[in-house]
Order: structure tokens, then sequence, then C-alpha cells
């Protein structure tokens, strides 16, 4: 009963796949070039963003004027769209890394805890008390600048100065006793 409908959409998407394919001929190439500059020539994506767009192209025959300055402008538009969209996604999902081996990872028990803790503790004593003191409130004690500042009755800006320099001079005891590298 509607099978004369069927033969005007399968000649319309026989037409719209004739003219996908000259257009794959045409602007395929070019566009490639194009798009793979934009994907710091990572030849894969961008041979998916070319598939993606010239997909795009097909579902949209019908609207697309089919003049070639506007229809290589409409491909580079919807093109940078894909690639910024692939940008986003992959700034979006972190690296996947792979999990070390169990028998590579490192887990320290009780006693090398504790002998961490004795180092980090003797290279502590070797700072000056000033850089000892305002390192114990903040770090040790959890305290805020403010409150390391109004508990030790100096300005906030000297605790910054004397965490700073207490840092560096920690780490330097610490690398100096083989823990820090």
């Amino acid at each position: 009963m509607l099978g004369h409908l069927d033969g005007r959409f399968e000649s319309a998407d026989a037409e719209a796949e004739h003219r996908i394919a000259v257009l794959y001929q045409e602007f395929g190439g070019p566009l490639l070039r194009h798009v793979r500059k934009s994907t710091g020539n990572d030849l894969q994506w961008a041979e998916d963003v070319v598939q993606e767009t010239l997909v795009r192209a097909w579902r949209n025959s019908a609207r697309l004027q089919w003049e070639p300055s506007l229809l290589w402008a409409w491909l580079l538009t919807v093109a940078r769209r894909i690639v910024i969209d692939g940008r986003r996604r992959k700034s979006a999902r972190p690296h996947e890394v792979e999990p070390p081996e169990v028998d590579q990872m490192s887990v320290p028990d009780g006693s090398e805890r504790a002998l961490s803790a004795i180092v980090v503790a003797d290279a502590l004593r070797s700072l000056s008390e000033e850089h000892r003191e305002v390192i114990e409130q903040t770090y040790l004690r959890d305290r805020t600048i403010s409150e390391a500042a109004e508990i030790l009755g100096i300005p906030p800006g000297t605790v910054k100065s004397r965490l700073y320099y207490g840092i560096r001079a920690l780490r330097e005891q610490l690398r100096d006793r083989g823990v820090a590298g």
C-alpha cells in the first residue's frame, strides 16, 4: 500500500549517498590535512573527525547548500566543533594508567613508618626553633597561618616566611639523611 513511498525514500537515500561520495572525493583530502593540524597531527583522530563530519553532512544533506565555498565552510566549522568537543572530553577524563603489579607495590609496614617518623623528628630537631615552631603549628597541629600567627605572637607574613624557609631546610635535612629525593 505504501510501496510508492519506499521508492522515494530509496531514491532520496541514494541521492544523499551519491552526494556524500562526491563530497568525500572533492573535500576528503583537504579536510583531512586541515583537521590533522587541529589534532596535533594525530592521524587516527583526524580520520575519525573527517568521518564524523561526513556523517553529519549525510544526515543534513537535504538542508545543505551544495555550493563549493559554502559547503567547504560548513565542513570546516563542523570539523572544528568536533575537534573542540574531543579536546573537552579528553581533558575532562583523566588518563588511564595501568595499576602496578602487586609485587611492585611498596606498602610500608609498621617498622618502616616508625623509622620514617624517627628520621623526620630528628630532622625537625635540627631546624632553628623559629622554623620548627611554625612547622609544628601549621603541619603537625593542622592550624591555619592566622591561628599559628596568633599563638606564636608574630605577624602572618612572618609565619609564611618562616614556613617557607623551614620547609626548605627540612627538605634539605631529609635529603641529607637519604629520605627525600
